[in-house]
């Protein structure tokens, strides 16, 4: 999906970042054609300042997606979700980030969250990188207390992760 949509802008490099800044931040686009967050408005300077376009690409890109039915669809009902790997250190949890060699594999999350499970740990929150938004896609998890050397060795030797980390 993330290539079809960007493909719809593919003549405008401009216009394409400020579609992956959208995508990426979970920033939808109302009737009014204004980027929001729920219902608080992101001012168009400041989207293009992040992005290092000029304003009213910002605005050509929300009248583009306006425009077409599939694309207001999407940018209609996106939304953002919050997260605690931010805050991890502040509140004294584990994040444990694992990216993975081919996202396409079956049962990361469910072979990644039962070995947590084994090992008593209480699991807070769980992300994953959608494959398509990303090129190294990655999933964390938040836990509540440290995470054993033991599982993170075991965790290594699995054939879908590429690397693991620790914040």
């Amino acid at each position: 999906m993330f290539a079809e949509i960007m493909a719809k802008f593919a003549d405008s490099p401009s216009q394409q970042r400020v579609i992956r800044l959208l995508l990426e931040r979970g920033f939808s686009v109302n009737d009014e054609g204004r980027v929001v967050s729920g219902s608080i408005e992101i001012p168009f300077t400041e989207i293009a300042r992040e992005v290092d376009v000029d304003r009213r690409v910002v605005d050509a890109t929300t009248d583009a997606i306006l425009d077409d039915p599939d694309l207001r669809q999407i940018f209609q009902n996106i939304s953002q979700i919050p997260s605690l790997m931010d805050l991890a250190p502040i509140l004294e949890l584990s994040v444990l980030v694992v990216t993975v060699a081919d996202a396409d594999a079956k049962g990361i999350v469910a072979t990644v969250t039962n070995m947590v499970a084994d090992h008593d740990l209480t699991i807070r929150q769980i992300v994953s990188d959608d494959p398509e938004f990303s090129d190294h896609p990655r999933l964390y998890i938040v836990t509540d207390e440290q995470l054993p050397g033991e599982m993170l060795t075991e965790l290594k030797t699995l054939d879908f992760v590429r690397s693991i980390e620790l914040r």
